[in-house]
């Protein structure tokens, strides 16, 4: 643990001088703020406070924000050592591999719950303004972050993987990139019109909901939406939240970080520096 914490320390420093922290921060505050605003149009409508649409549409926001920024802080953890010729140092101390990546990635969730802590907080801040009722939001405001908080470390671990695969910053970032829009955009995309090409098949009925299962963006979004009361405010998937079982969603959002942080440690292990 003190190896895995002075790794840690290390890291947060790093990202301190490249203002990673700063520019995590300033992401997450604005875009919470905008949606904050925006996004508690629907509140009478729907009958429910004015915390729990936001926090709806809080989880589009992180469905999307939460990945990207966890990929850019990880594009360069490996690659960038390599380049820069400091991993084989680093190897030589008693340190294993495992355990460099854990400070890593001890580091990066530290800056990510601190920009999730502050923009989420701001959403919050602009609830309790708007709305007296906005206390009956606030279980769903902390799943939404702790479940962020998962999100992330999922694709810090695929960013660590893709990092030591690709051995060079350039080629790790691009490779990060194409992660990125393939699961976050086309992959909803392909399902829907899959879906549309079944209307109702059994593709619909019984691959549908296990695809959406294997993406682990969708699976925050299903298990947010499914607990939360707000669902019709995020009227695309709310039908497929209230049809798959919150235990699967959960289970699956819970797993998802062990497997990306195993195939990271597969990954470096494979890499000869």
């Amino acid at each position: 643990m003190t190896r895995i914490a002075a790794i840690a320390q290390a890291e947060f420093r790093i990202a301190l001088r490249n203002r990673w922290v700063a520019i995590a921060v300033a992401m997450m505050a604005l875009f919470a703020l905008v949606l904050s605003a925006a996004g508690s149009a629907p509140t009478g409508a729907l009958g429910a406070d004015r915390l729990s649409v936001t926090v709806a549409s809080l989880t589009s926001l992180a469905v999307y924000l939460v990945p990207l920024v966890a990929l850019l802080m990880a594009f360069d953890a490996i690659a960038g050592e390599v380049e820069r010729g400091t991993l084989p140092l680093m190897l030589t101390y008693p340190l294993s591999r495992p355990e460099l990546l854990a400070g890593k990635a001890l580091a990066h969730l530290l800056t990510l719950a601190l920009a999730l802590a502050v923009g989420y907080g701001i959403a919050a801040a602009a609830a309790f303004y708007g709305d007296p009722r906005a206390a009956t939001g606030l279980p769903a405001l902390a799943r939404l972050y702790w479940t962020s908080l998962l999100l992330g470390g999922t694709f810090l671990g695929i960013g660590y993987a893709l990092s030591a695969l690709a051995r060079r910053p350039g080629a790790a970032a691009g490779l990060a990139i194409a992660l990125w829009l393939v699961l976050i955009v086309l992959y909803d995309l392909g399902l829907l019109a899959a879906v549309v090409a079944d209307n109702g098949g059994y593709f619909t009925t019984d691959i549908f909901p296990w695809l959406l299962l294997a993406n682990p963006a969708d699976a925050f979004r299903l298990y947010n939406l499914a607990a939360s009361e707000a669902t019709a405010a995020a009227a695309g998937i709310g039908g497929a939240a209230r049809s798959i079982p919150l235990w699967q969603s959960l289970g699956a959002i819970a797993l998802w970080p062990l497997l990306a942080f195993a195939l990271a440690v597969a990954a470096l292990r494979r890499l000869t520096p």
